[in-house]
């Protein structure tokens, strides 16, 4: 199962992640965001990542020349998207994308099913507020392309498993203080995340 720690704001955290076996590292380009990073503190922690890192950004109601701005100029390599788009927005972006589905209902989760995708609670604000997706929903579903998100942690990784997501994306639930790492959480969560 590939992992994604979210949220990154440090090159510390970021470091550490990828020494424990992180998959992706997030950056949030949202201001309203706690975990909002600025571009320019973006690019200095992405051009230390070593090679095969995936650094994907996060955007949340800005158009596809923003998004575009912010990825050549810090290095994401994909864009994911927090907002309903349309296909001619998609084409727009010059990086690969990942929309993201804010699950109210079963139903939700099915949308998008022919493309990777990442599935997270809903909840009002966009994100980091650790809310649960009710994991009913997955039990009929294809799961191979599903990133699921939303109130992970090192304690119930175990449970999500047998699913067979793709993978699993966390931010708030391996925090220390919003925007800090924990690193030991850090650590348990990504290997309780890939062992078998």
């Amino acid at each position: 199962m590939k992992v994604k720690i979210c949220g990154i704001t440090n090159v510390e955290d970021a470091l550490h992640a990828i020494e424990c076996g992180a998959d992706a590292l997030g950056f949030v380009f949202y201001e309203k965001s706690p975990r909002y990073i600025s571009p320019e503190d973006a690019q200095k922690i992405i051009e230390k990542l070593p090679p095969f890192v995936e650094s994907i950004g996060l955007f949340v109601n800005v158009d596809a020349k923003y998004i575009n701005t912010i990825c050549k100029g810090t290095g994401i390599s994909r864009a994911q998207i927090h907002f309903e788009v349309d296909e001619a927005f998609l084409e727009d972006i010059i990086v690969p994308t990942l929309l993201v589905i804010r699950a109210k209902n079963e139903e939700d989760v099915q949308k998008y099913s022919e493309q990777y995708r990442l599935v997270d609670a809903y909840v009002e604000s966009y994100g980091g507020e650790g809310k649960r997706l009710n994991c009913d929903f997955f039990k009929e579903v294809d799961c191979a392309k599903i990133i699921l998100a939303g109130g992970l942690s090192p304690d119930n990784i175990q449970e999500v498993k047998k699913f067979g997501f793709y993978g699993v994306d966390v931010s708030s639930g391996v925090e220390s203080v919003k925007g800090k790492k924990d690193p030991m959480k850090v650590k348990q969560f990504i290997t309780n995340a890939k062992s078998l």
